[in-house]
């Protein structure tokens, strides 16, 4: 889902006619707030939001949206870009900043980076979610399976018996969903970065 944010109409549904003719669901507010209060969290997205608005700029719904949590891609445009609010707008954590006009390609390619950034987050997440269902001693043995060491290795750094590592073994296989060393080891370095 992409939710525009701008308080111009004819921005707004220039956009939206634009990202509808790809095919890509969009939802448009008129303004930072309408945004705030309407906003579905349940349905994580790209925030493509004019810079300048009354009351409140875009940057600062950016801001105070990933005080509340939500950390989802957001991309600035604006008709007034300047060093300063770009800096400004990356150290903020945005993932690019346009000018108007804005050209087609380029805001393409930055919804396809902010899509990117987006699938990154809930594969991290969803390998988070995984390891925190592990017990702790799962945990020590993962890391060490991860390390490359096997059951017997495994059963004398933890001063435990063959049996119980591989116990702990078929468990850490039913609760990360593979059996595969390889893939453990990607599920633990995704949920760490």
């Amino acid at each position: 889902m992409i939710y525009l944010i701008d308080d111009d109409p004819s921005v707004r549904e220039a956009l939206h006619l634009l990202l509808q003719t790809y095919e890509l669901p969009v939802t448009c507010f008129e303004s930072p707030a309408d945004c705030l209060a309407h906003l579905d969290r349940s349905q994580p997205g790209i925030l493509i939001t004019d810079l300048r608005m009354p009351m409140m700029s875009g940057l600062q719904l950016h801001e105070q949206l990933m005080a509340q949590g939500v950390d989802w891609p957001t991309i600035v445009i604006t008709g007034h870009g300047d060093l300063h609010a770009c800096r400004r707008a990356f150290r903020a954590g945005v993932t690019d900043f346009l000018t108007k006009p804005i050209e087609e390609q380029t805001l393409l390619q930055a919804i396809e980076s902010a899509q990117n950034r987006l699938n990154q987050q809930a594969e991290r997440n969803e390998a988070r979610q995984s390891l925190r269902s592990l017990t702790e001693r799962e945990r020590e043995v993962l890391e060490l399976i991860t390390k490359g060491l096997g059951s017997k290795e495994i059963a004398a750094a933890l001063d435990i018996s063959v049996r119980t590592v591989d116990t702990h073994r078929a468990k850490l296989a039913e609760k990360l969903g593979t059996g595969s060393v390889a893939e453990q080891t990607r599920l633990l370095l995704t949920a760490a970065i």
